[in-house]
């Protein structure tokens, strides 16, 4: 039985609905990046569910280092510990080692890395990986793979997609295992697999047909968003996709912008999750329906408007660029802290306005008025 159903299509593009033991998710969706199991700008949970949040994900690699996944468990699991009731994704750390650790040994075991806070050696594999998100207590777990950079060297990355299946059929086992423990959490928890491959075309295609014969509840694309162009991750997802299962979720992961976004689900793609909203939020970099804008700019020193317009976020309704402008330039936390709250409401919106262009048909319509004009600076 599949978790996930696919309600209407509108060309390649999938309006659907995914079931998880912590509710119902409406896809196409973004998951709010809370990598320490916190959204950094000082939100809460409760913020959240205000701004629409529907998937929160958090970092395995981060909590195994603090505070630790076994201390998470003995709170209850990651939903008790953070207060947040609806699903929650955790990546399996393999992205982190691969980015954060300068001295790192691969086996076909695992990874043994120095951790990036105090240097003390850790080692993960799939099974590591599995354990530590049975204690987090997640919705869905990441499978544990290696994220190759692109581009590397086609023998290189064969070696790795091959390495990172025998990976994936390790974590089924384990989760498996894990789930039928007395004392574990969450015992529905779901193991979704990733799709490795770099730039190379055949290798992404065996790699999915092979991970697809696995019959997990969703797959992800890994490895993009590191560095090609994105004409090359366009192209990726148009030659991969057709062999990834119809009837599972696609999650592509680490992306992106808003074009991005659109252009993905243009291509079949069901979730995806970037730190790009918050992190650009900090720095006074902000999404709207016009474009992009930077609150720091002169220009907006006596504007009384709101960001946007046309927004209906918690900031857009109180609070004046020029407001915002000054507490930049001042220093003070809540800029932060008003403007992750207004690119995340954007996001979550723009997610609910693709739904309903797909649901009504008009999604091409839609990808051909904002895919250029999204990308705007203002």
């Amino acid at each position: 039985m599949s978790n996930f159903k696919i309600l209407t299509t509108d060309g390649l593009a999938r309006r659907g609905e995914f079931d998880t033991v912590h509710g119902k998710v409406q896809t196409p969706v973004f998951q709010n990046v809370g990598t320490i199991a916190a959204i950094k700008g000082a939100l809460s949970t409760e913020d959240l569910r205000q701004l629409g949040t529907q998937i929160e994900l958090s970092n395995t690699y981060h909590l195994h280092l603090r505070p630790g996944d076994e201390v998470v468990k003995k709170l209850g699991g990651l939903h008790k510990f953070m207060n947040w009731d609806r699903p929650i994704l955790t990546d399996s750390g393999g992205f982190q080692v691969f980015s954060l650790a300068k001295l790192r040994n691969i086996t076909e075991e695992g990874v043994t890395f120095a951790s990036h806070i105090d240097g003390h050696k850790i080692f993960m594999g799939p099974e590591e990986s599995m354990r530590i998100q049975s204690n987090l207590a997640s919705t869905i777990a990441m499978a544990f793979d290696e994220c190759v950079e692109n581009p590397a060297p086609k023998d290189y990355v064969k070696k790795s997609v091959d390495r990172t299946y025998r990976w994936l059929v390790r974590c089924k086992n384990e989760m498996e295992r894990l789930n039928s423990l007395e004392d574990t959490i969450n015992k529905q928890q779901m193991l979704f697999g990733i799709n490795q491959g770099g730039t190379y075309d055949d290798l992404r295609i065996e790699h999915m047909q092979r991970i697809a014969e696995l019959d997990l509840p969703g797959y992800a694309i890994g490895g993009l968003a590191v560095g090609e162009s994105h004409e090359e991750m366009y192209h990726i997802l148009d030659v991969t996709l057709p062999h990834a299962p119809e009837d599972k979720s696609r999650y592509l992961m680490g992306v992106g912008t808003p074009s991005n976004i659109i252009e993905s689900v243009a291509r079949g793609i069901d979730f995806f999750d970037c730190v790009m909203p918050t992190r650009n939020a900090r720095h006074g970099f902000i999404f709207t329906r016009h474009g992009t804008m930077n609150m720091k700019n002169q220009k907006y020193e006596l504007d009384t408007r709101p960001i946007d317009e046309e927004c209906s976020c918690p900031t857009c309704q109180k609070y004046t660029r020029a407001y915002i402008r000054h507490l930049f330039k001042a220093g003070e936390m809540l800029a932060m802290r008003l403007c992750v709250i207004h690119n995340l409401y954007f996001y979550n919106e723009l997610m609910e306005r693709i739904r309903t262009a797909i649901e009504e048909h008009r999604f091409e319509e839609f990808r051909r008025e904002n895919v250029e004009k999204l990308a705007t600076r203002l």
